[in-house]
């Protein structure tokens, strides 16, 4: 099996998605957002690329949530914070989602054959499902202003090291990969220090955000697997 990690949206061009499965990520706070809901009962999630498409896609039973430049998008119901999305409020919706880099990675990402919502929540249970689909694997990192975040590096490499725990480490890494992998083992004692240090988490804490970078640094506490089916993001079976 063959793992390419590519550091931001920015270089997803660089990536062969065909006949792959592709992870995306986006920390903080599009994927741990998306995990979030679906496990708490949201019936799906549809990304979009724009606040426009969002709008067009919008039927009047949905949800809006979603955020630009971290703050919630005028008129949306709901903003990218992880703990808006509880089961009292997305229980069995379906929700329209656009946020500035997850759900546009999530977009770039269409000509994979599979394609898994990841985030530090949710890693080993998404690394064990990528594993049943036997393809090789791209995992893309969100990123922010178009640049590598830390966090979805972080990510990455605790991914990697799900999958090589899964495969006795019989794994082939590009060069990204295997600095991500070693980032994570680094850091992997540190992981909310290192959310709160990178520039992602110091744009949400000015913003009196700490919480949502707290609720999005637990490591493997959901079981859910967001993956795209059509326009949708649902849970596997």
């Amino acid at each position: 099996m063959h793992v390419q990690v590519i550091s931001s949206v920015n270089e997803a061009c660089s990536a062969n998605f065909h006949h792959k499965t592709a992870f995306v990520i986006d920390v903080l706070r599009a994927t741990s957002t998306i995990v979030t809901a679906l496990s708490a009962g949201a019936s799906s999630i549809v990304p979009a690329e724009t606040v426009m498409d969002a709008r067009s896609l919008q039927r009047p039973e949905d949800l809006m949530g979603g955020e630009r430049f971290c703050r919630k998008i005028a008129g949306f119901d709901l903003g990218n914070s992880p703990k808006e999305y509880h089961a009292d409020a997305v229980r069995g919706r379906r929700i329209i989602l656009t946020t500035t880099n997850g759900t546009r990675a999530i977009h770039k990402s269409t000509k994979a054959e599979n394609i898994i919502a990841a985030s530090l929540l949710n890693a080993a249970a998404a690394a064990k499902y990528a594993l049943h689909l036997q393809r090789d694997i791209v995992i893309l990192c969100a990123g922010s202003h178009d640049e590598f975040a830390i966090e979805d590096g972080l990510c990455a490499g605790l991914l990697i090291e799900e999958l090589m725990k899964l495969r006795g480490g019989n794994m082939e890494l590009d060069d990204f990969g295997l600095a991500m992998h070693a980032l994570y083992r680094d850091r992997a004692a540190d992981i909310l220090e290192t959310l709160l240090q990178g520039q992602s988490g110091k744009r949400l804490l000015k913003l009196g955000l700490r919480d949502d970078i707290e609720a999005c640094a637990r490591v493997n506490v959901l079981d859910a697997v967001p993956c795209l089916s059509g326009d949708r993001l649902v849970l596997r079976d």
